[in-house]
């Protein structure tokens, strides 16, 4: 039986979660979001991270994905084992291993923005824990291995022993990036870098109180495995919104332009839609890199 016939069964002797592509299930011309992690043998949180990388996106309405779609992936040299490693995240003890180096080099590098995280989680003890591509981990091991091992340089030393830490920022500006991606209506655009800003800055930049509420109605939901249970949350909640001034003022002046975008066209709506394809079948460049960024592999990716 071909790839193109399968759909995701789960089976013996691979481990009491493993999932490999089975028979498909009726003929449904376009499926959810359930139905299109299954056939393409994703776990959920694997899914998840294949729509924020952009690797694939609904593309027959709201939440929907055609079967034209899910194939094209499917037909894919090396599928289903290629797609999963490309959305496989790991933690810092499994990612130093990878690297072949330490946990606290890592940590370091990460903290001056070498690498930059990609998702993040909540342990039971309410402390943090980054995630990190695990092909993003080995390309960056492969270009710099000088700085696996052996002293960092100097600037990199200044700032650790400052306490520098950028992984919360530039997992901001990758995530914001990333939802960018995922819209193409002005006002939506707009709501995403709205939603990385406090209160009282939102404010500041959109004095009208009618103008918020509609923000806040097209503003995209915190990550997949953000915590809600109000002690977990509590740790993460930081996480979403822009903390440093410089940071605070590029969001500022980024929501601005998108602002004036949006309100020089049509009403909330007009440009929806979500894109076609794949972020690798439009080739489609979308965001500026922030130009405040200071340290080491720091950036913001924000609007066109």
């Amino acid at each position: 039986m071909s790839t193109m016939q399968h759909a995701v069964t789960r089976t013996a002797g691979s481990g009491p979660d493993a999932i490999v592509p089975g028979p498909r299930r009726g003929p449904l011309r376009t499926v959810g979001f359930a139905r299109a992690a299954e056939e393409l043998g994703l776990r959920r949180a694997e899914f998840e991270t294949a729509l924020e990388m952009g690797l694939l996106r609904p593309d027959a309405g709201p939440e929907r994905f055609s079967r034209t779609g899910l194939d094209r992936i499917r037909c894919r040299e090396g599928f289903p084992e290629a797609l999963r490693e490309r959305v496989r995240t790991v933690g810092t003890v499994t990612g130093a291993e990878l690297l072949g180096t330490g946990t606290e080099r890592l940590r370091s590098l990460a903290r001056c923005g070498y690498v930059t995280p990609a998702g993040y989680r909540v342990n039971r003890y309410r402390a943090l824990v980054w995630l990190y591509l695990a092909g993003e981990l080995r390309e960056f091991g492969e270009r710099r291995p000088e700085l696996l091992a052996g002293p960092l340089p100097p600037e990199d030393r200044e700032r650790l022993g400052a306490g520098a830490d950028v992984r919360a920022r530039n997992w901001r500006g990758r995530y914001t990036g990333l939802r960018l991606r995922r819209t193409a209506d002005p006002w939506e655009r707009a709501a995403v870098i709205a939603s990385v800003l406090t209160e009282g800055e939102l404010a500041g930049v959109v004095p009208d109180a009618g103008e918020r509420t509609l923000l806040a109605g097209l503003a995209p939901p915190p990550p997949y495995g953000h915590p809600y249970a109000p002690a977990a949350a509590a740790v993460a909640a930081p996480l979403l919104r822009a903390q440093q001034p410089d940071e605070v003022l590029w969001y500022r002046a980024s929501l601005g332009l998108a602002l004036t975008e949006a309100r020089s066209g049509a009403g909330p709506g007009a440009g929806c839609g979500s894109p076609r394809g794949s972020v690798e079948d439009d080739g489609r460049e979308r965001a500026h890199v922030d130009p405040g960024a200071a340290l080491a592999g720091e950036g913001a990716v924000l609007v066109e």
